[in-house]
């Protein structure tokens, strides 16, 4: 089985290096013998400045890949795709729905903001890929599509609807992930990890038959997670051969001192600037 070089950067990220702009959402960029990916744009600002400051270029392109339909890792589409003009597209199609978070009693819009919208539906059919299941965009390179959600401890991470008076929950459905192989195994990246940390792993070492993660990194929605999610989770992870652990964006600070404390893998928060070759 053919195996792939590998450089990923983050471009996006809660926090950055000096130099760079934090925000919060996610982005990365990811190398994959001669192609170029990104996994979501992040919100504002940063993905530009981040991406000219660290000299990547975002007109090279080749694949956009949205981990679901929050602002905060779709807001800079339009950015990417009036540069990119080859780039192609992947996406579940709920990840258009009305989106909405409730917190403190009040209710605010998470959807995906209308001008990102409207820059995908922009663009020639040919160059949108609706990912309802399993996706190989290039070789080596694969997409869960929509996620099962088989355990009895996981859910979306916070208290998502898909009206502003919180009556129909969001199970968050277009959420997916992103793996790719090596001679070290799995990259698996997550955008938020909506379906839960363990329903994606598993599904994905389903998918694969590959049982050797070699880089697990993204936002793991575990800033909300109790101690029973938290203890059952790294349960779950000490039974993988995983060689390091980056948790980014929606982790949460709790979250990841736990991991550190409980898990014998390297686990260290990513950051905008943060790189990695294999």
């Amino acid at each position: 089985m053919n195996r792939h070089k590998v450089r990923l950067t983050i471009l996006v990220d809660n926090t950055a290096a000096p130099g760079l702009l934090a925000e919060h959402g996610l982005s990365f960029r990811i190398e994959v013998e001669g192609k170029k990916l990104l996994l979501d744009t992040g919100q504002k600002e940063a993905l530009v400045f981040n991406s000219e400051t660290l000299g990547v270029n975002l007109s090279e392109t080749d694949a956009l890949i949205l981990s679901h339909g929050h602002y905060d890792h779709t807001g800079s589409i339009p950015d990417v795709l009036k540069r990119a003009h080859h780039a192609h597209i992947y996406m579940n199609p709920a990840a258009f729905l009305p989106r909405y978070r409730i917190h403190d009693e009040i209710s605010n819009s998470i959807r995906m903001p209308a001008k990102s919208m409207k820059a995908i539906m922009n663009l020639p059919e040919q160059r949108i890929h609706w990912v309802s299941q399993p996706a190989y965009p290039f070789e080596g390179v694969g997409i869960t599509g929509p996620i099962p959600r088989k355990t009895d401890f996981e859910d979306t991470g916070g208290l998502f609807f898909l009206d502003p008076k919180g009556m129909r929950p969001d199970p968050i459905e277009d959420d997916l992930a992103l793996w790719i192989r090596t001679d070290g195994g799995l990259i698996v990246c997550v955008g938020c990890c909506h379906a839960g940390l363990v329903n994606t792993l598993r599904y994905i070492m389903d998918l694969t038959g590959e049982r050797h993660i070699h880089t697990l990194i993204g936002g793991f929605h575990l800033s909300n997670a109790d101690a029973g999610r938290l203890e059952r989770t790294v349960a779950e992870l000490r039974l993988h051969h995983i060689g390091r652990i980056i948790p980014c964006h929606c982790t949460g600070e709790i979250a990841v001192e736990y991991l550190k404390r409980n898990l014998t893998c390297p686990v260290y928060p990513g950051f905008a600037g943060f790189t990695l070759s294999v």
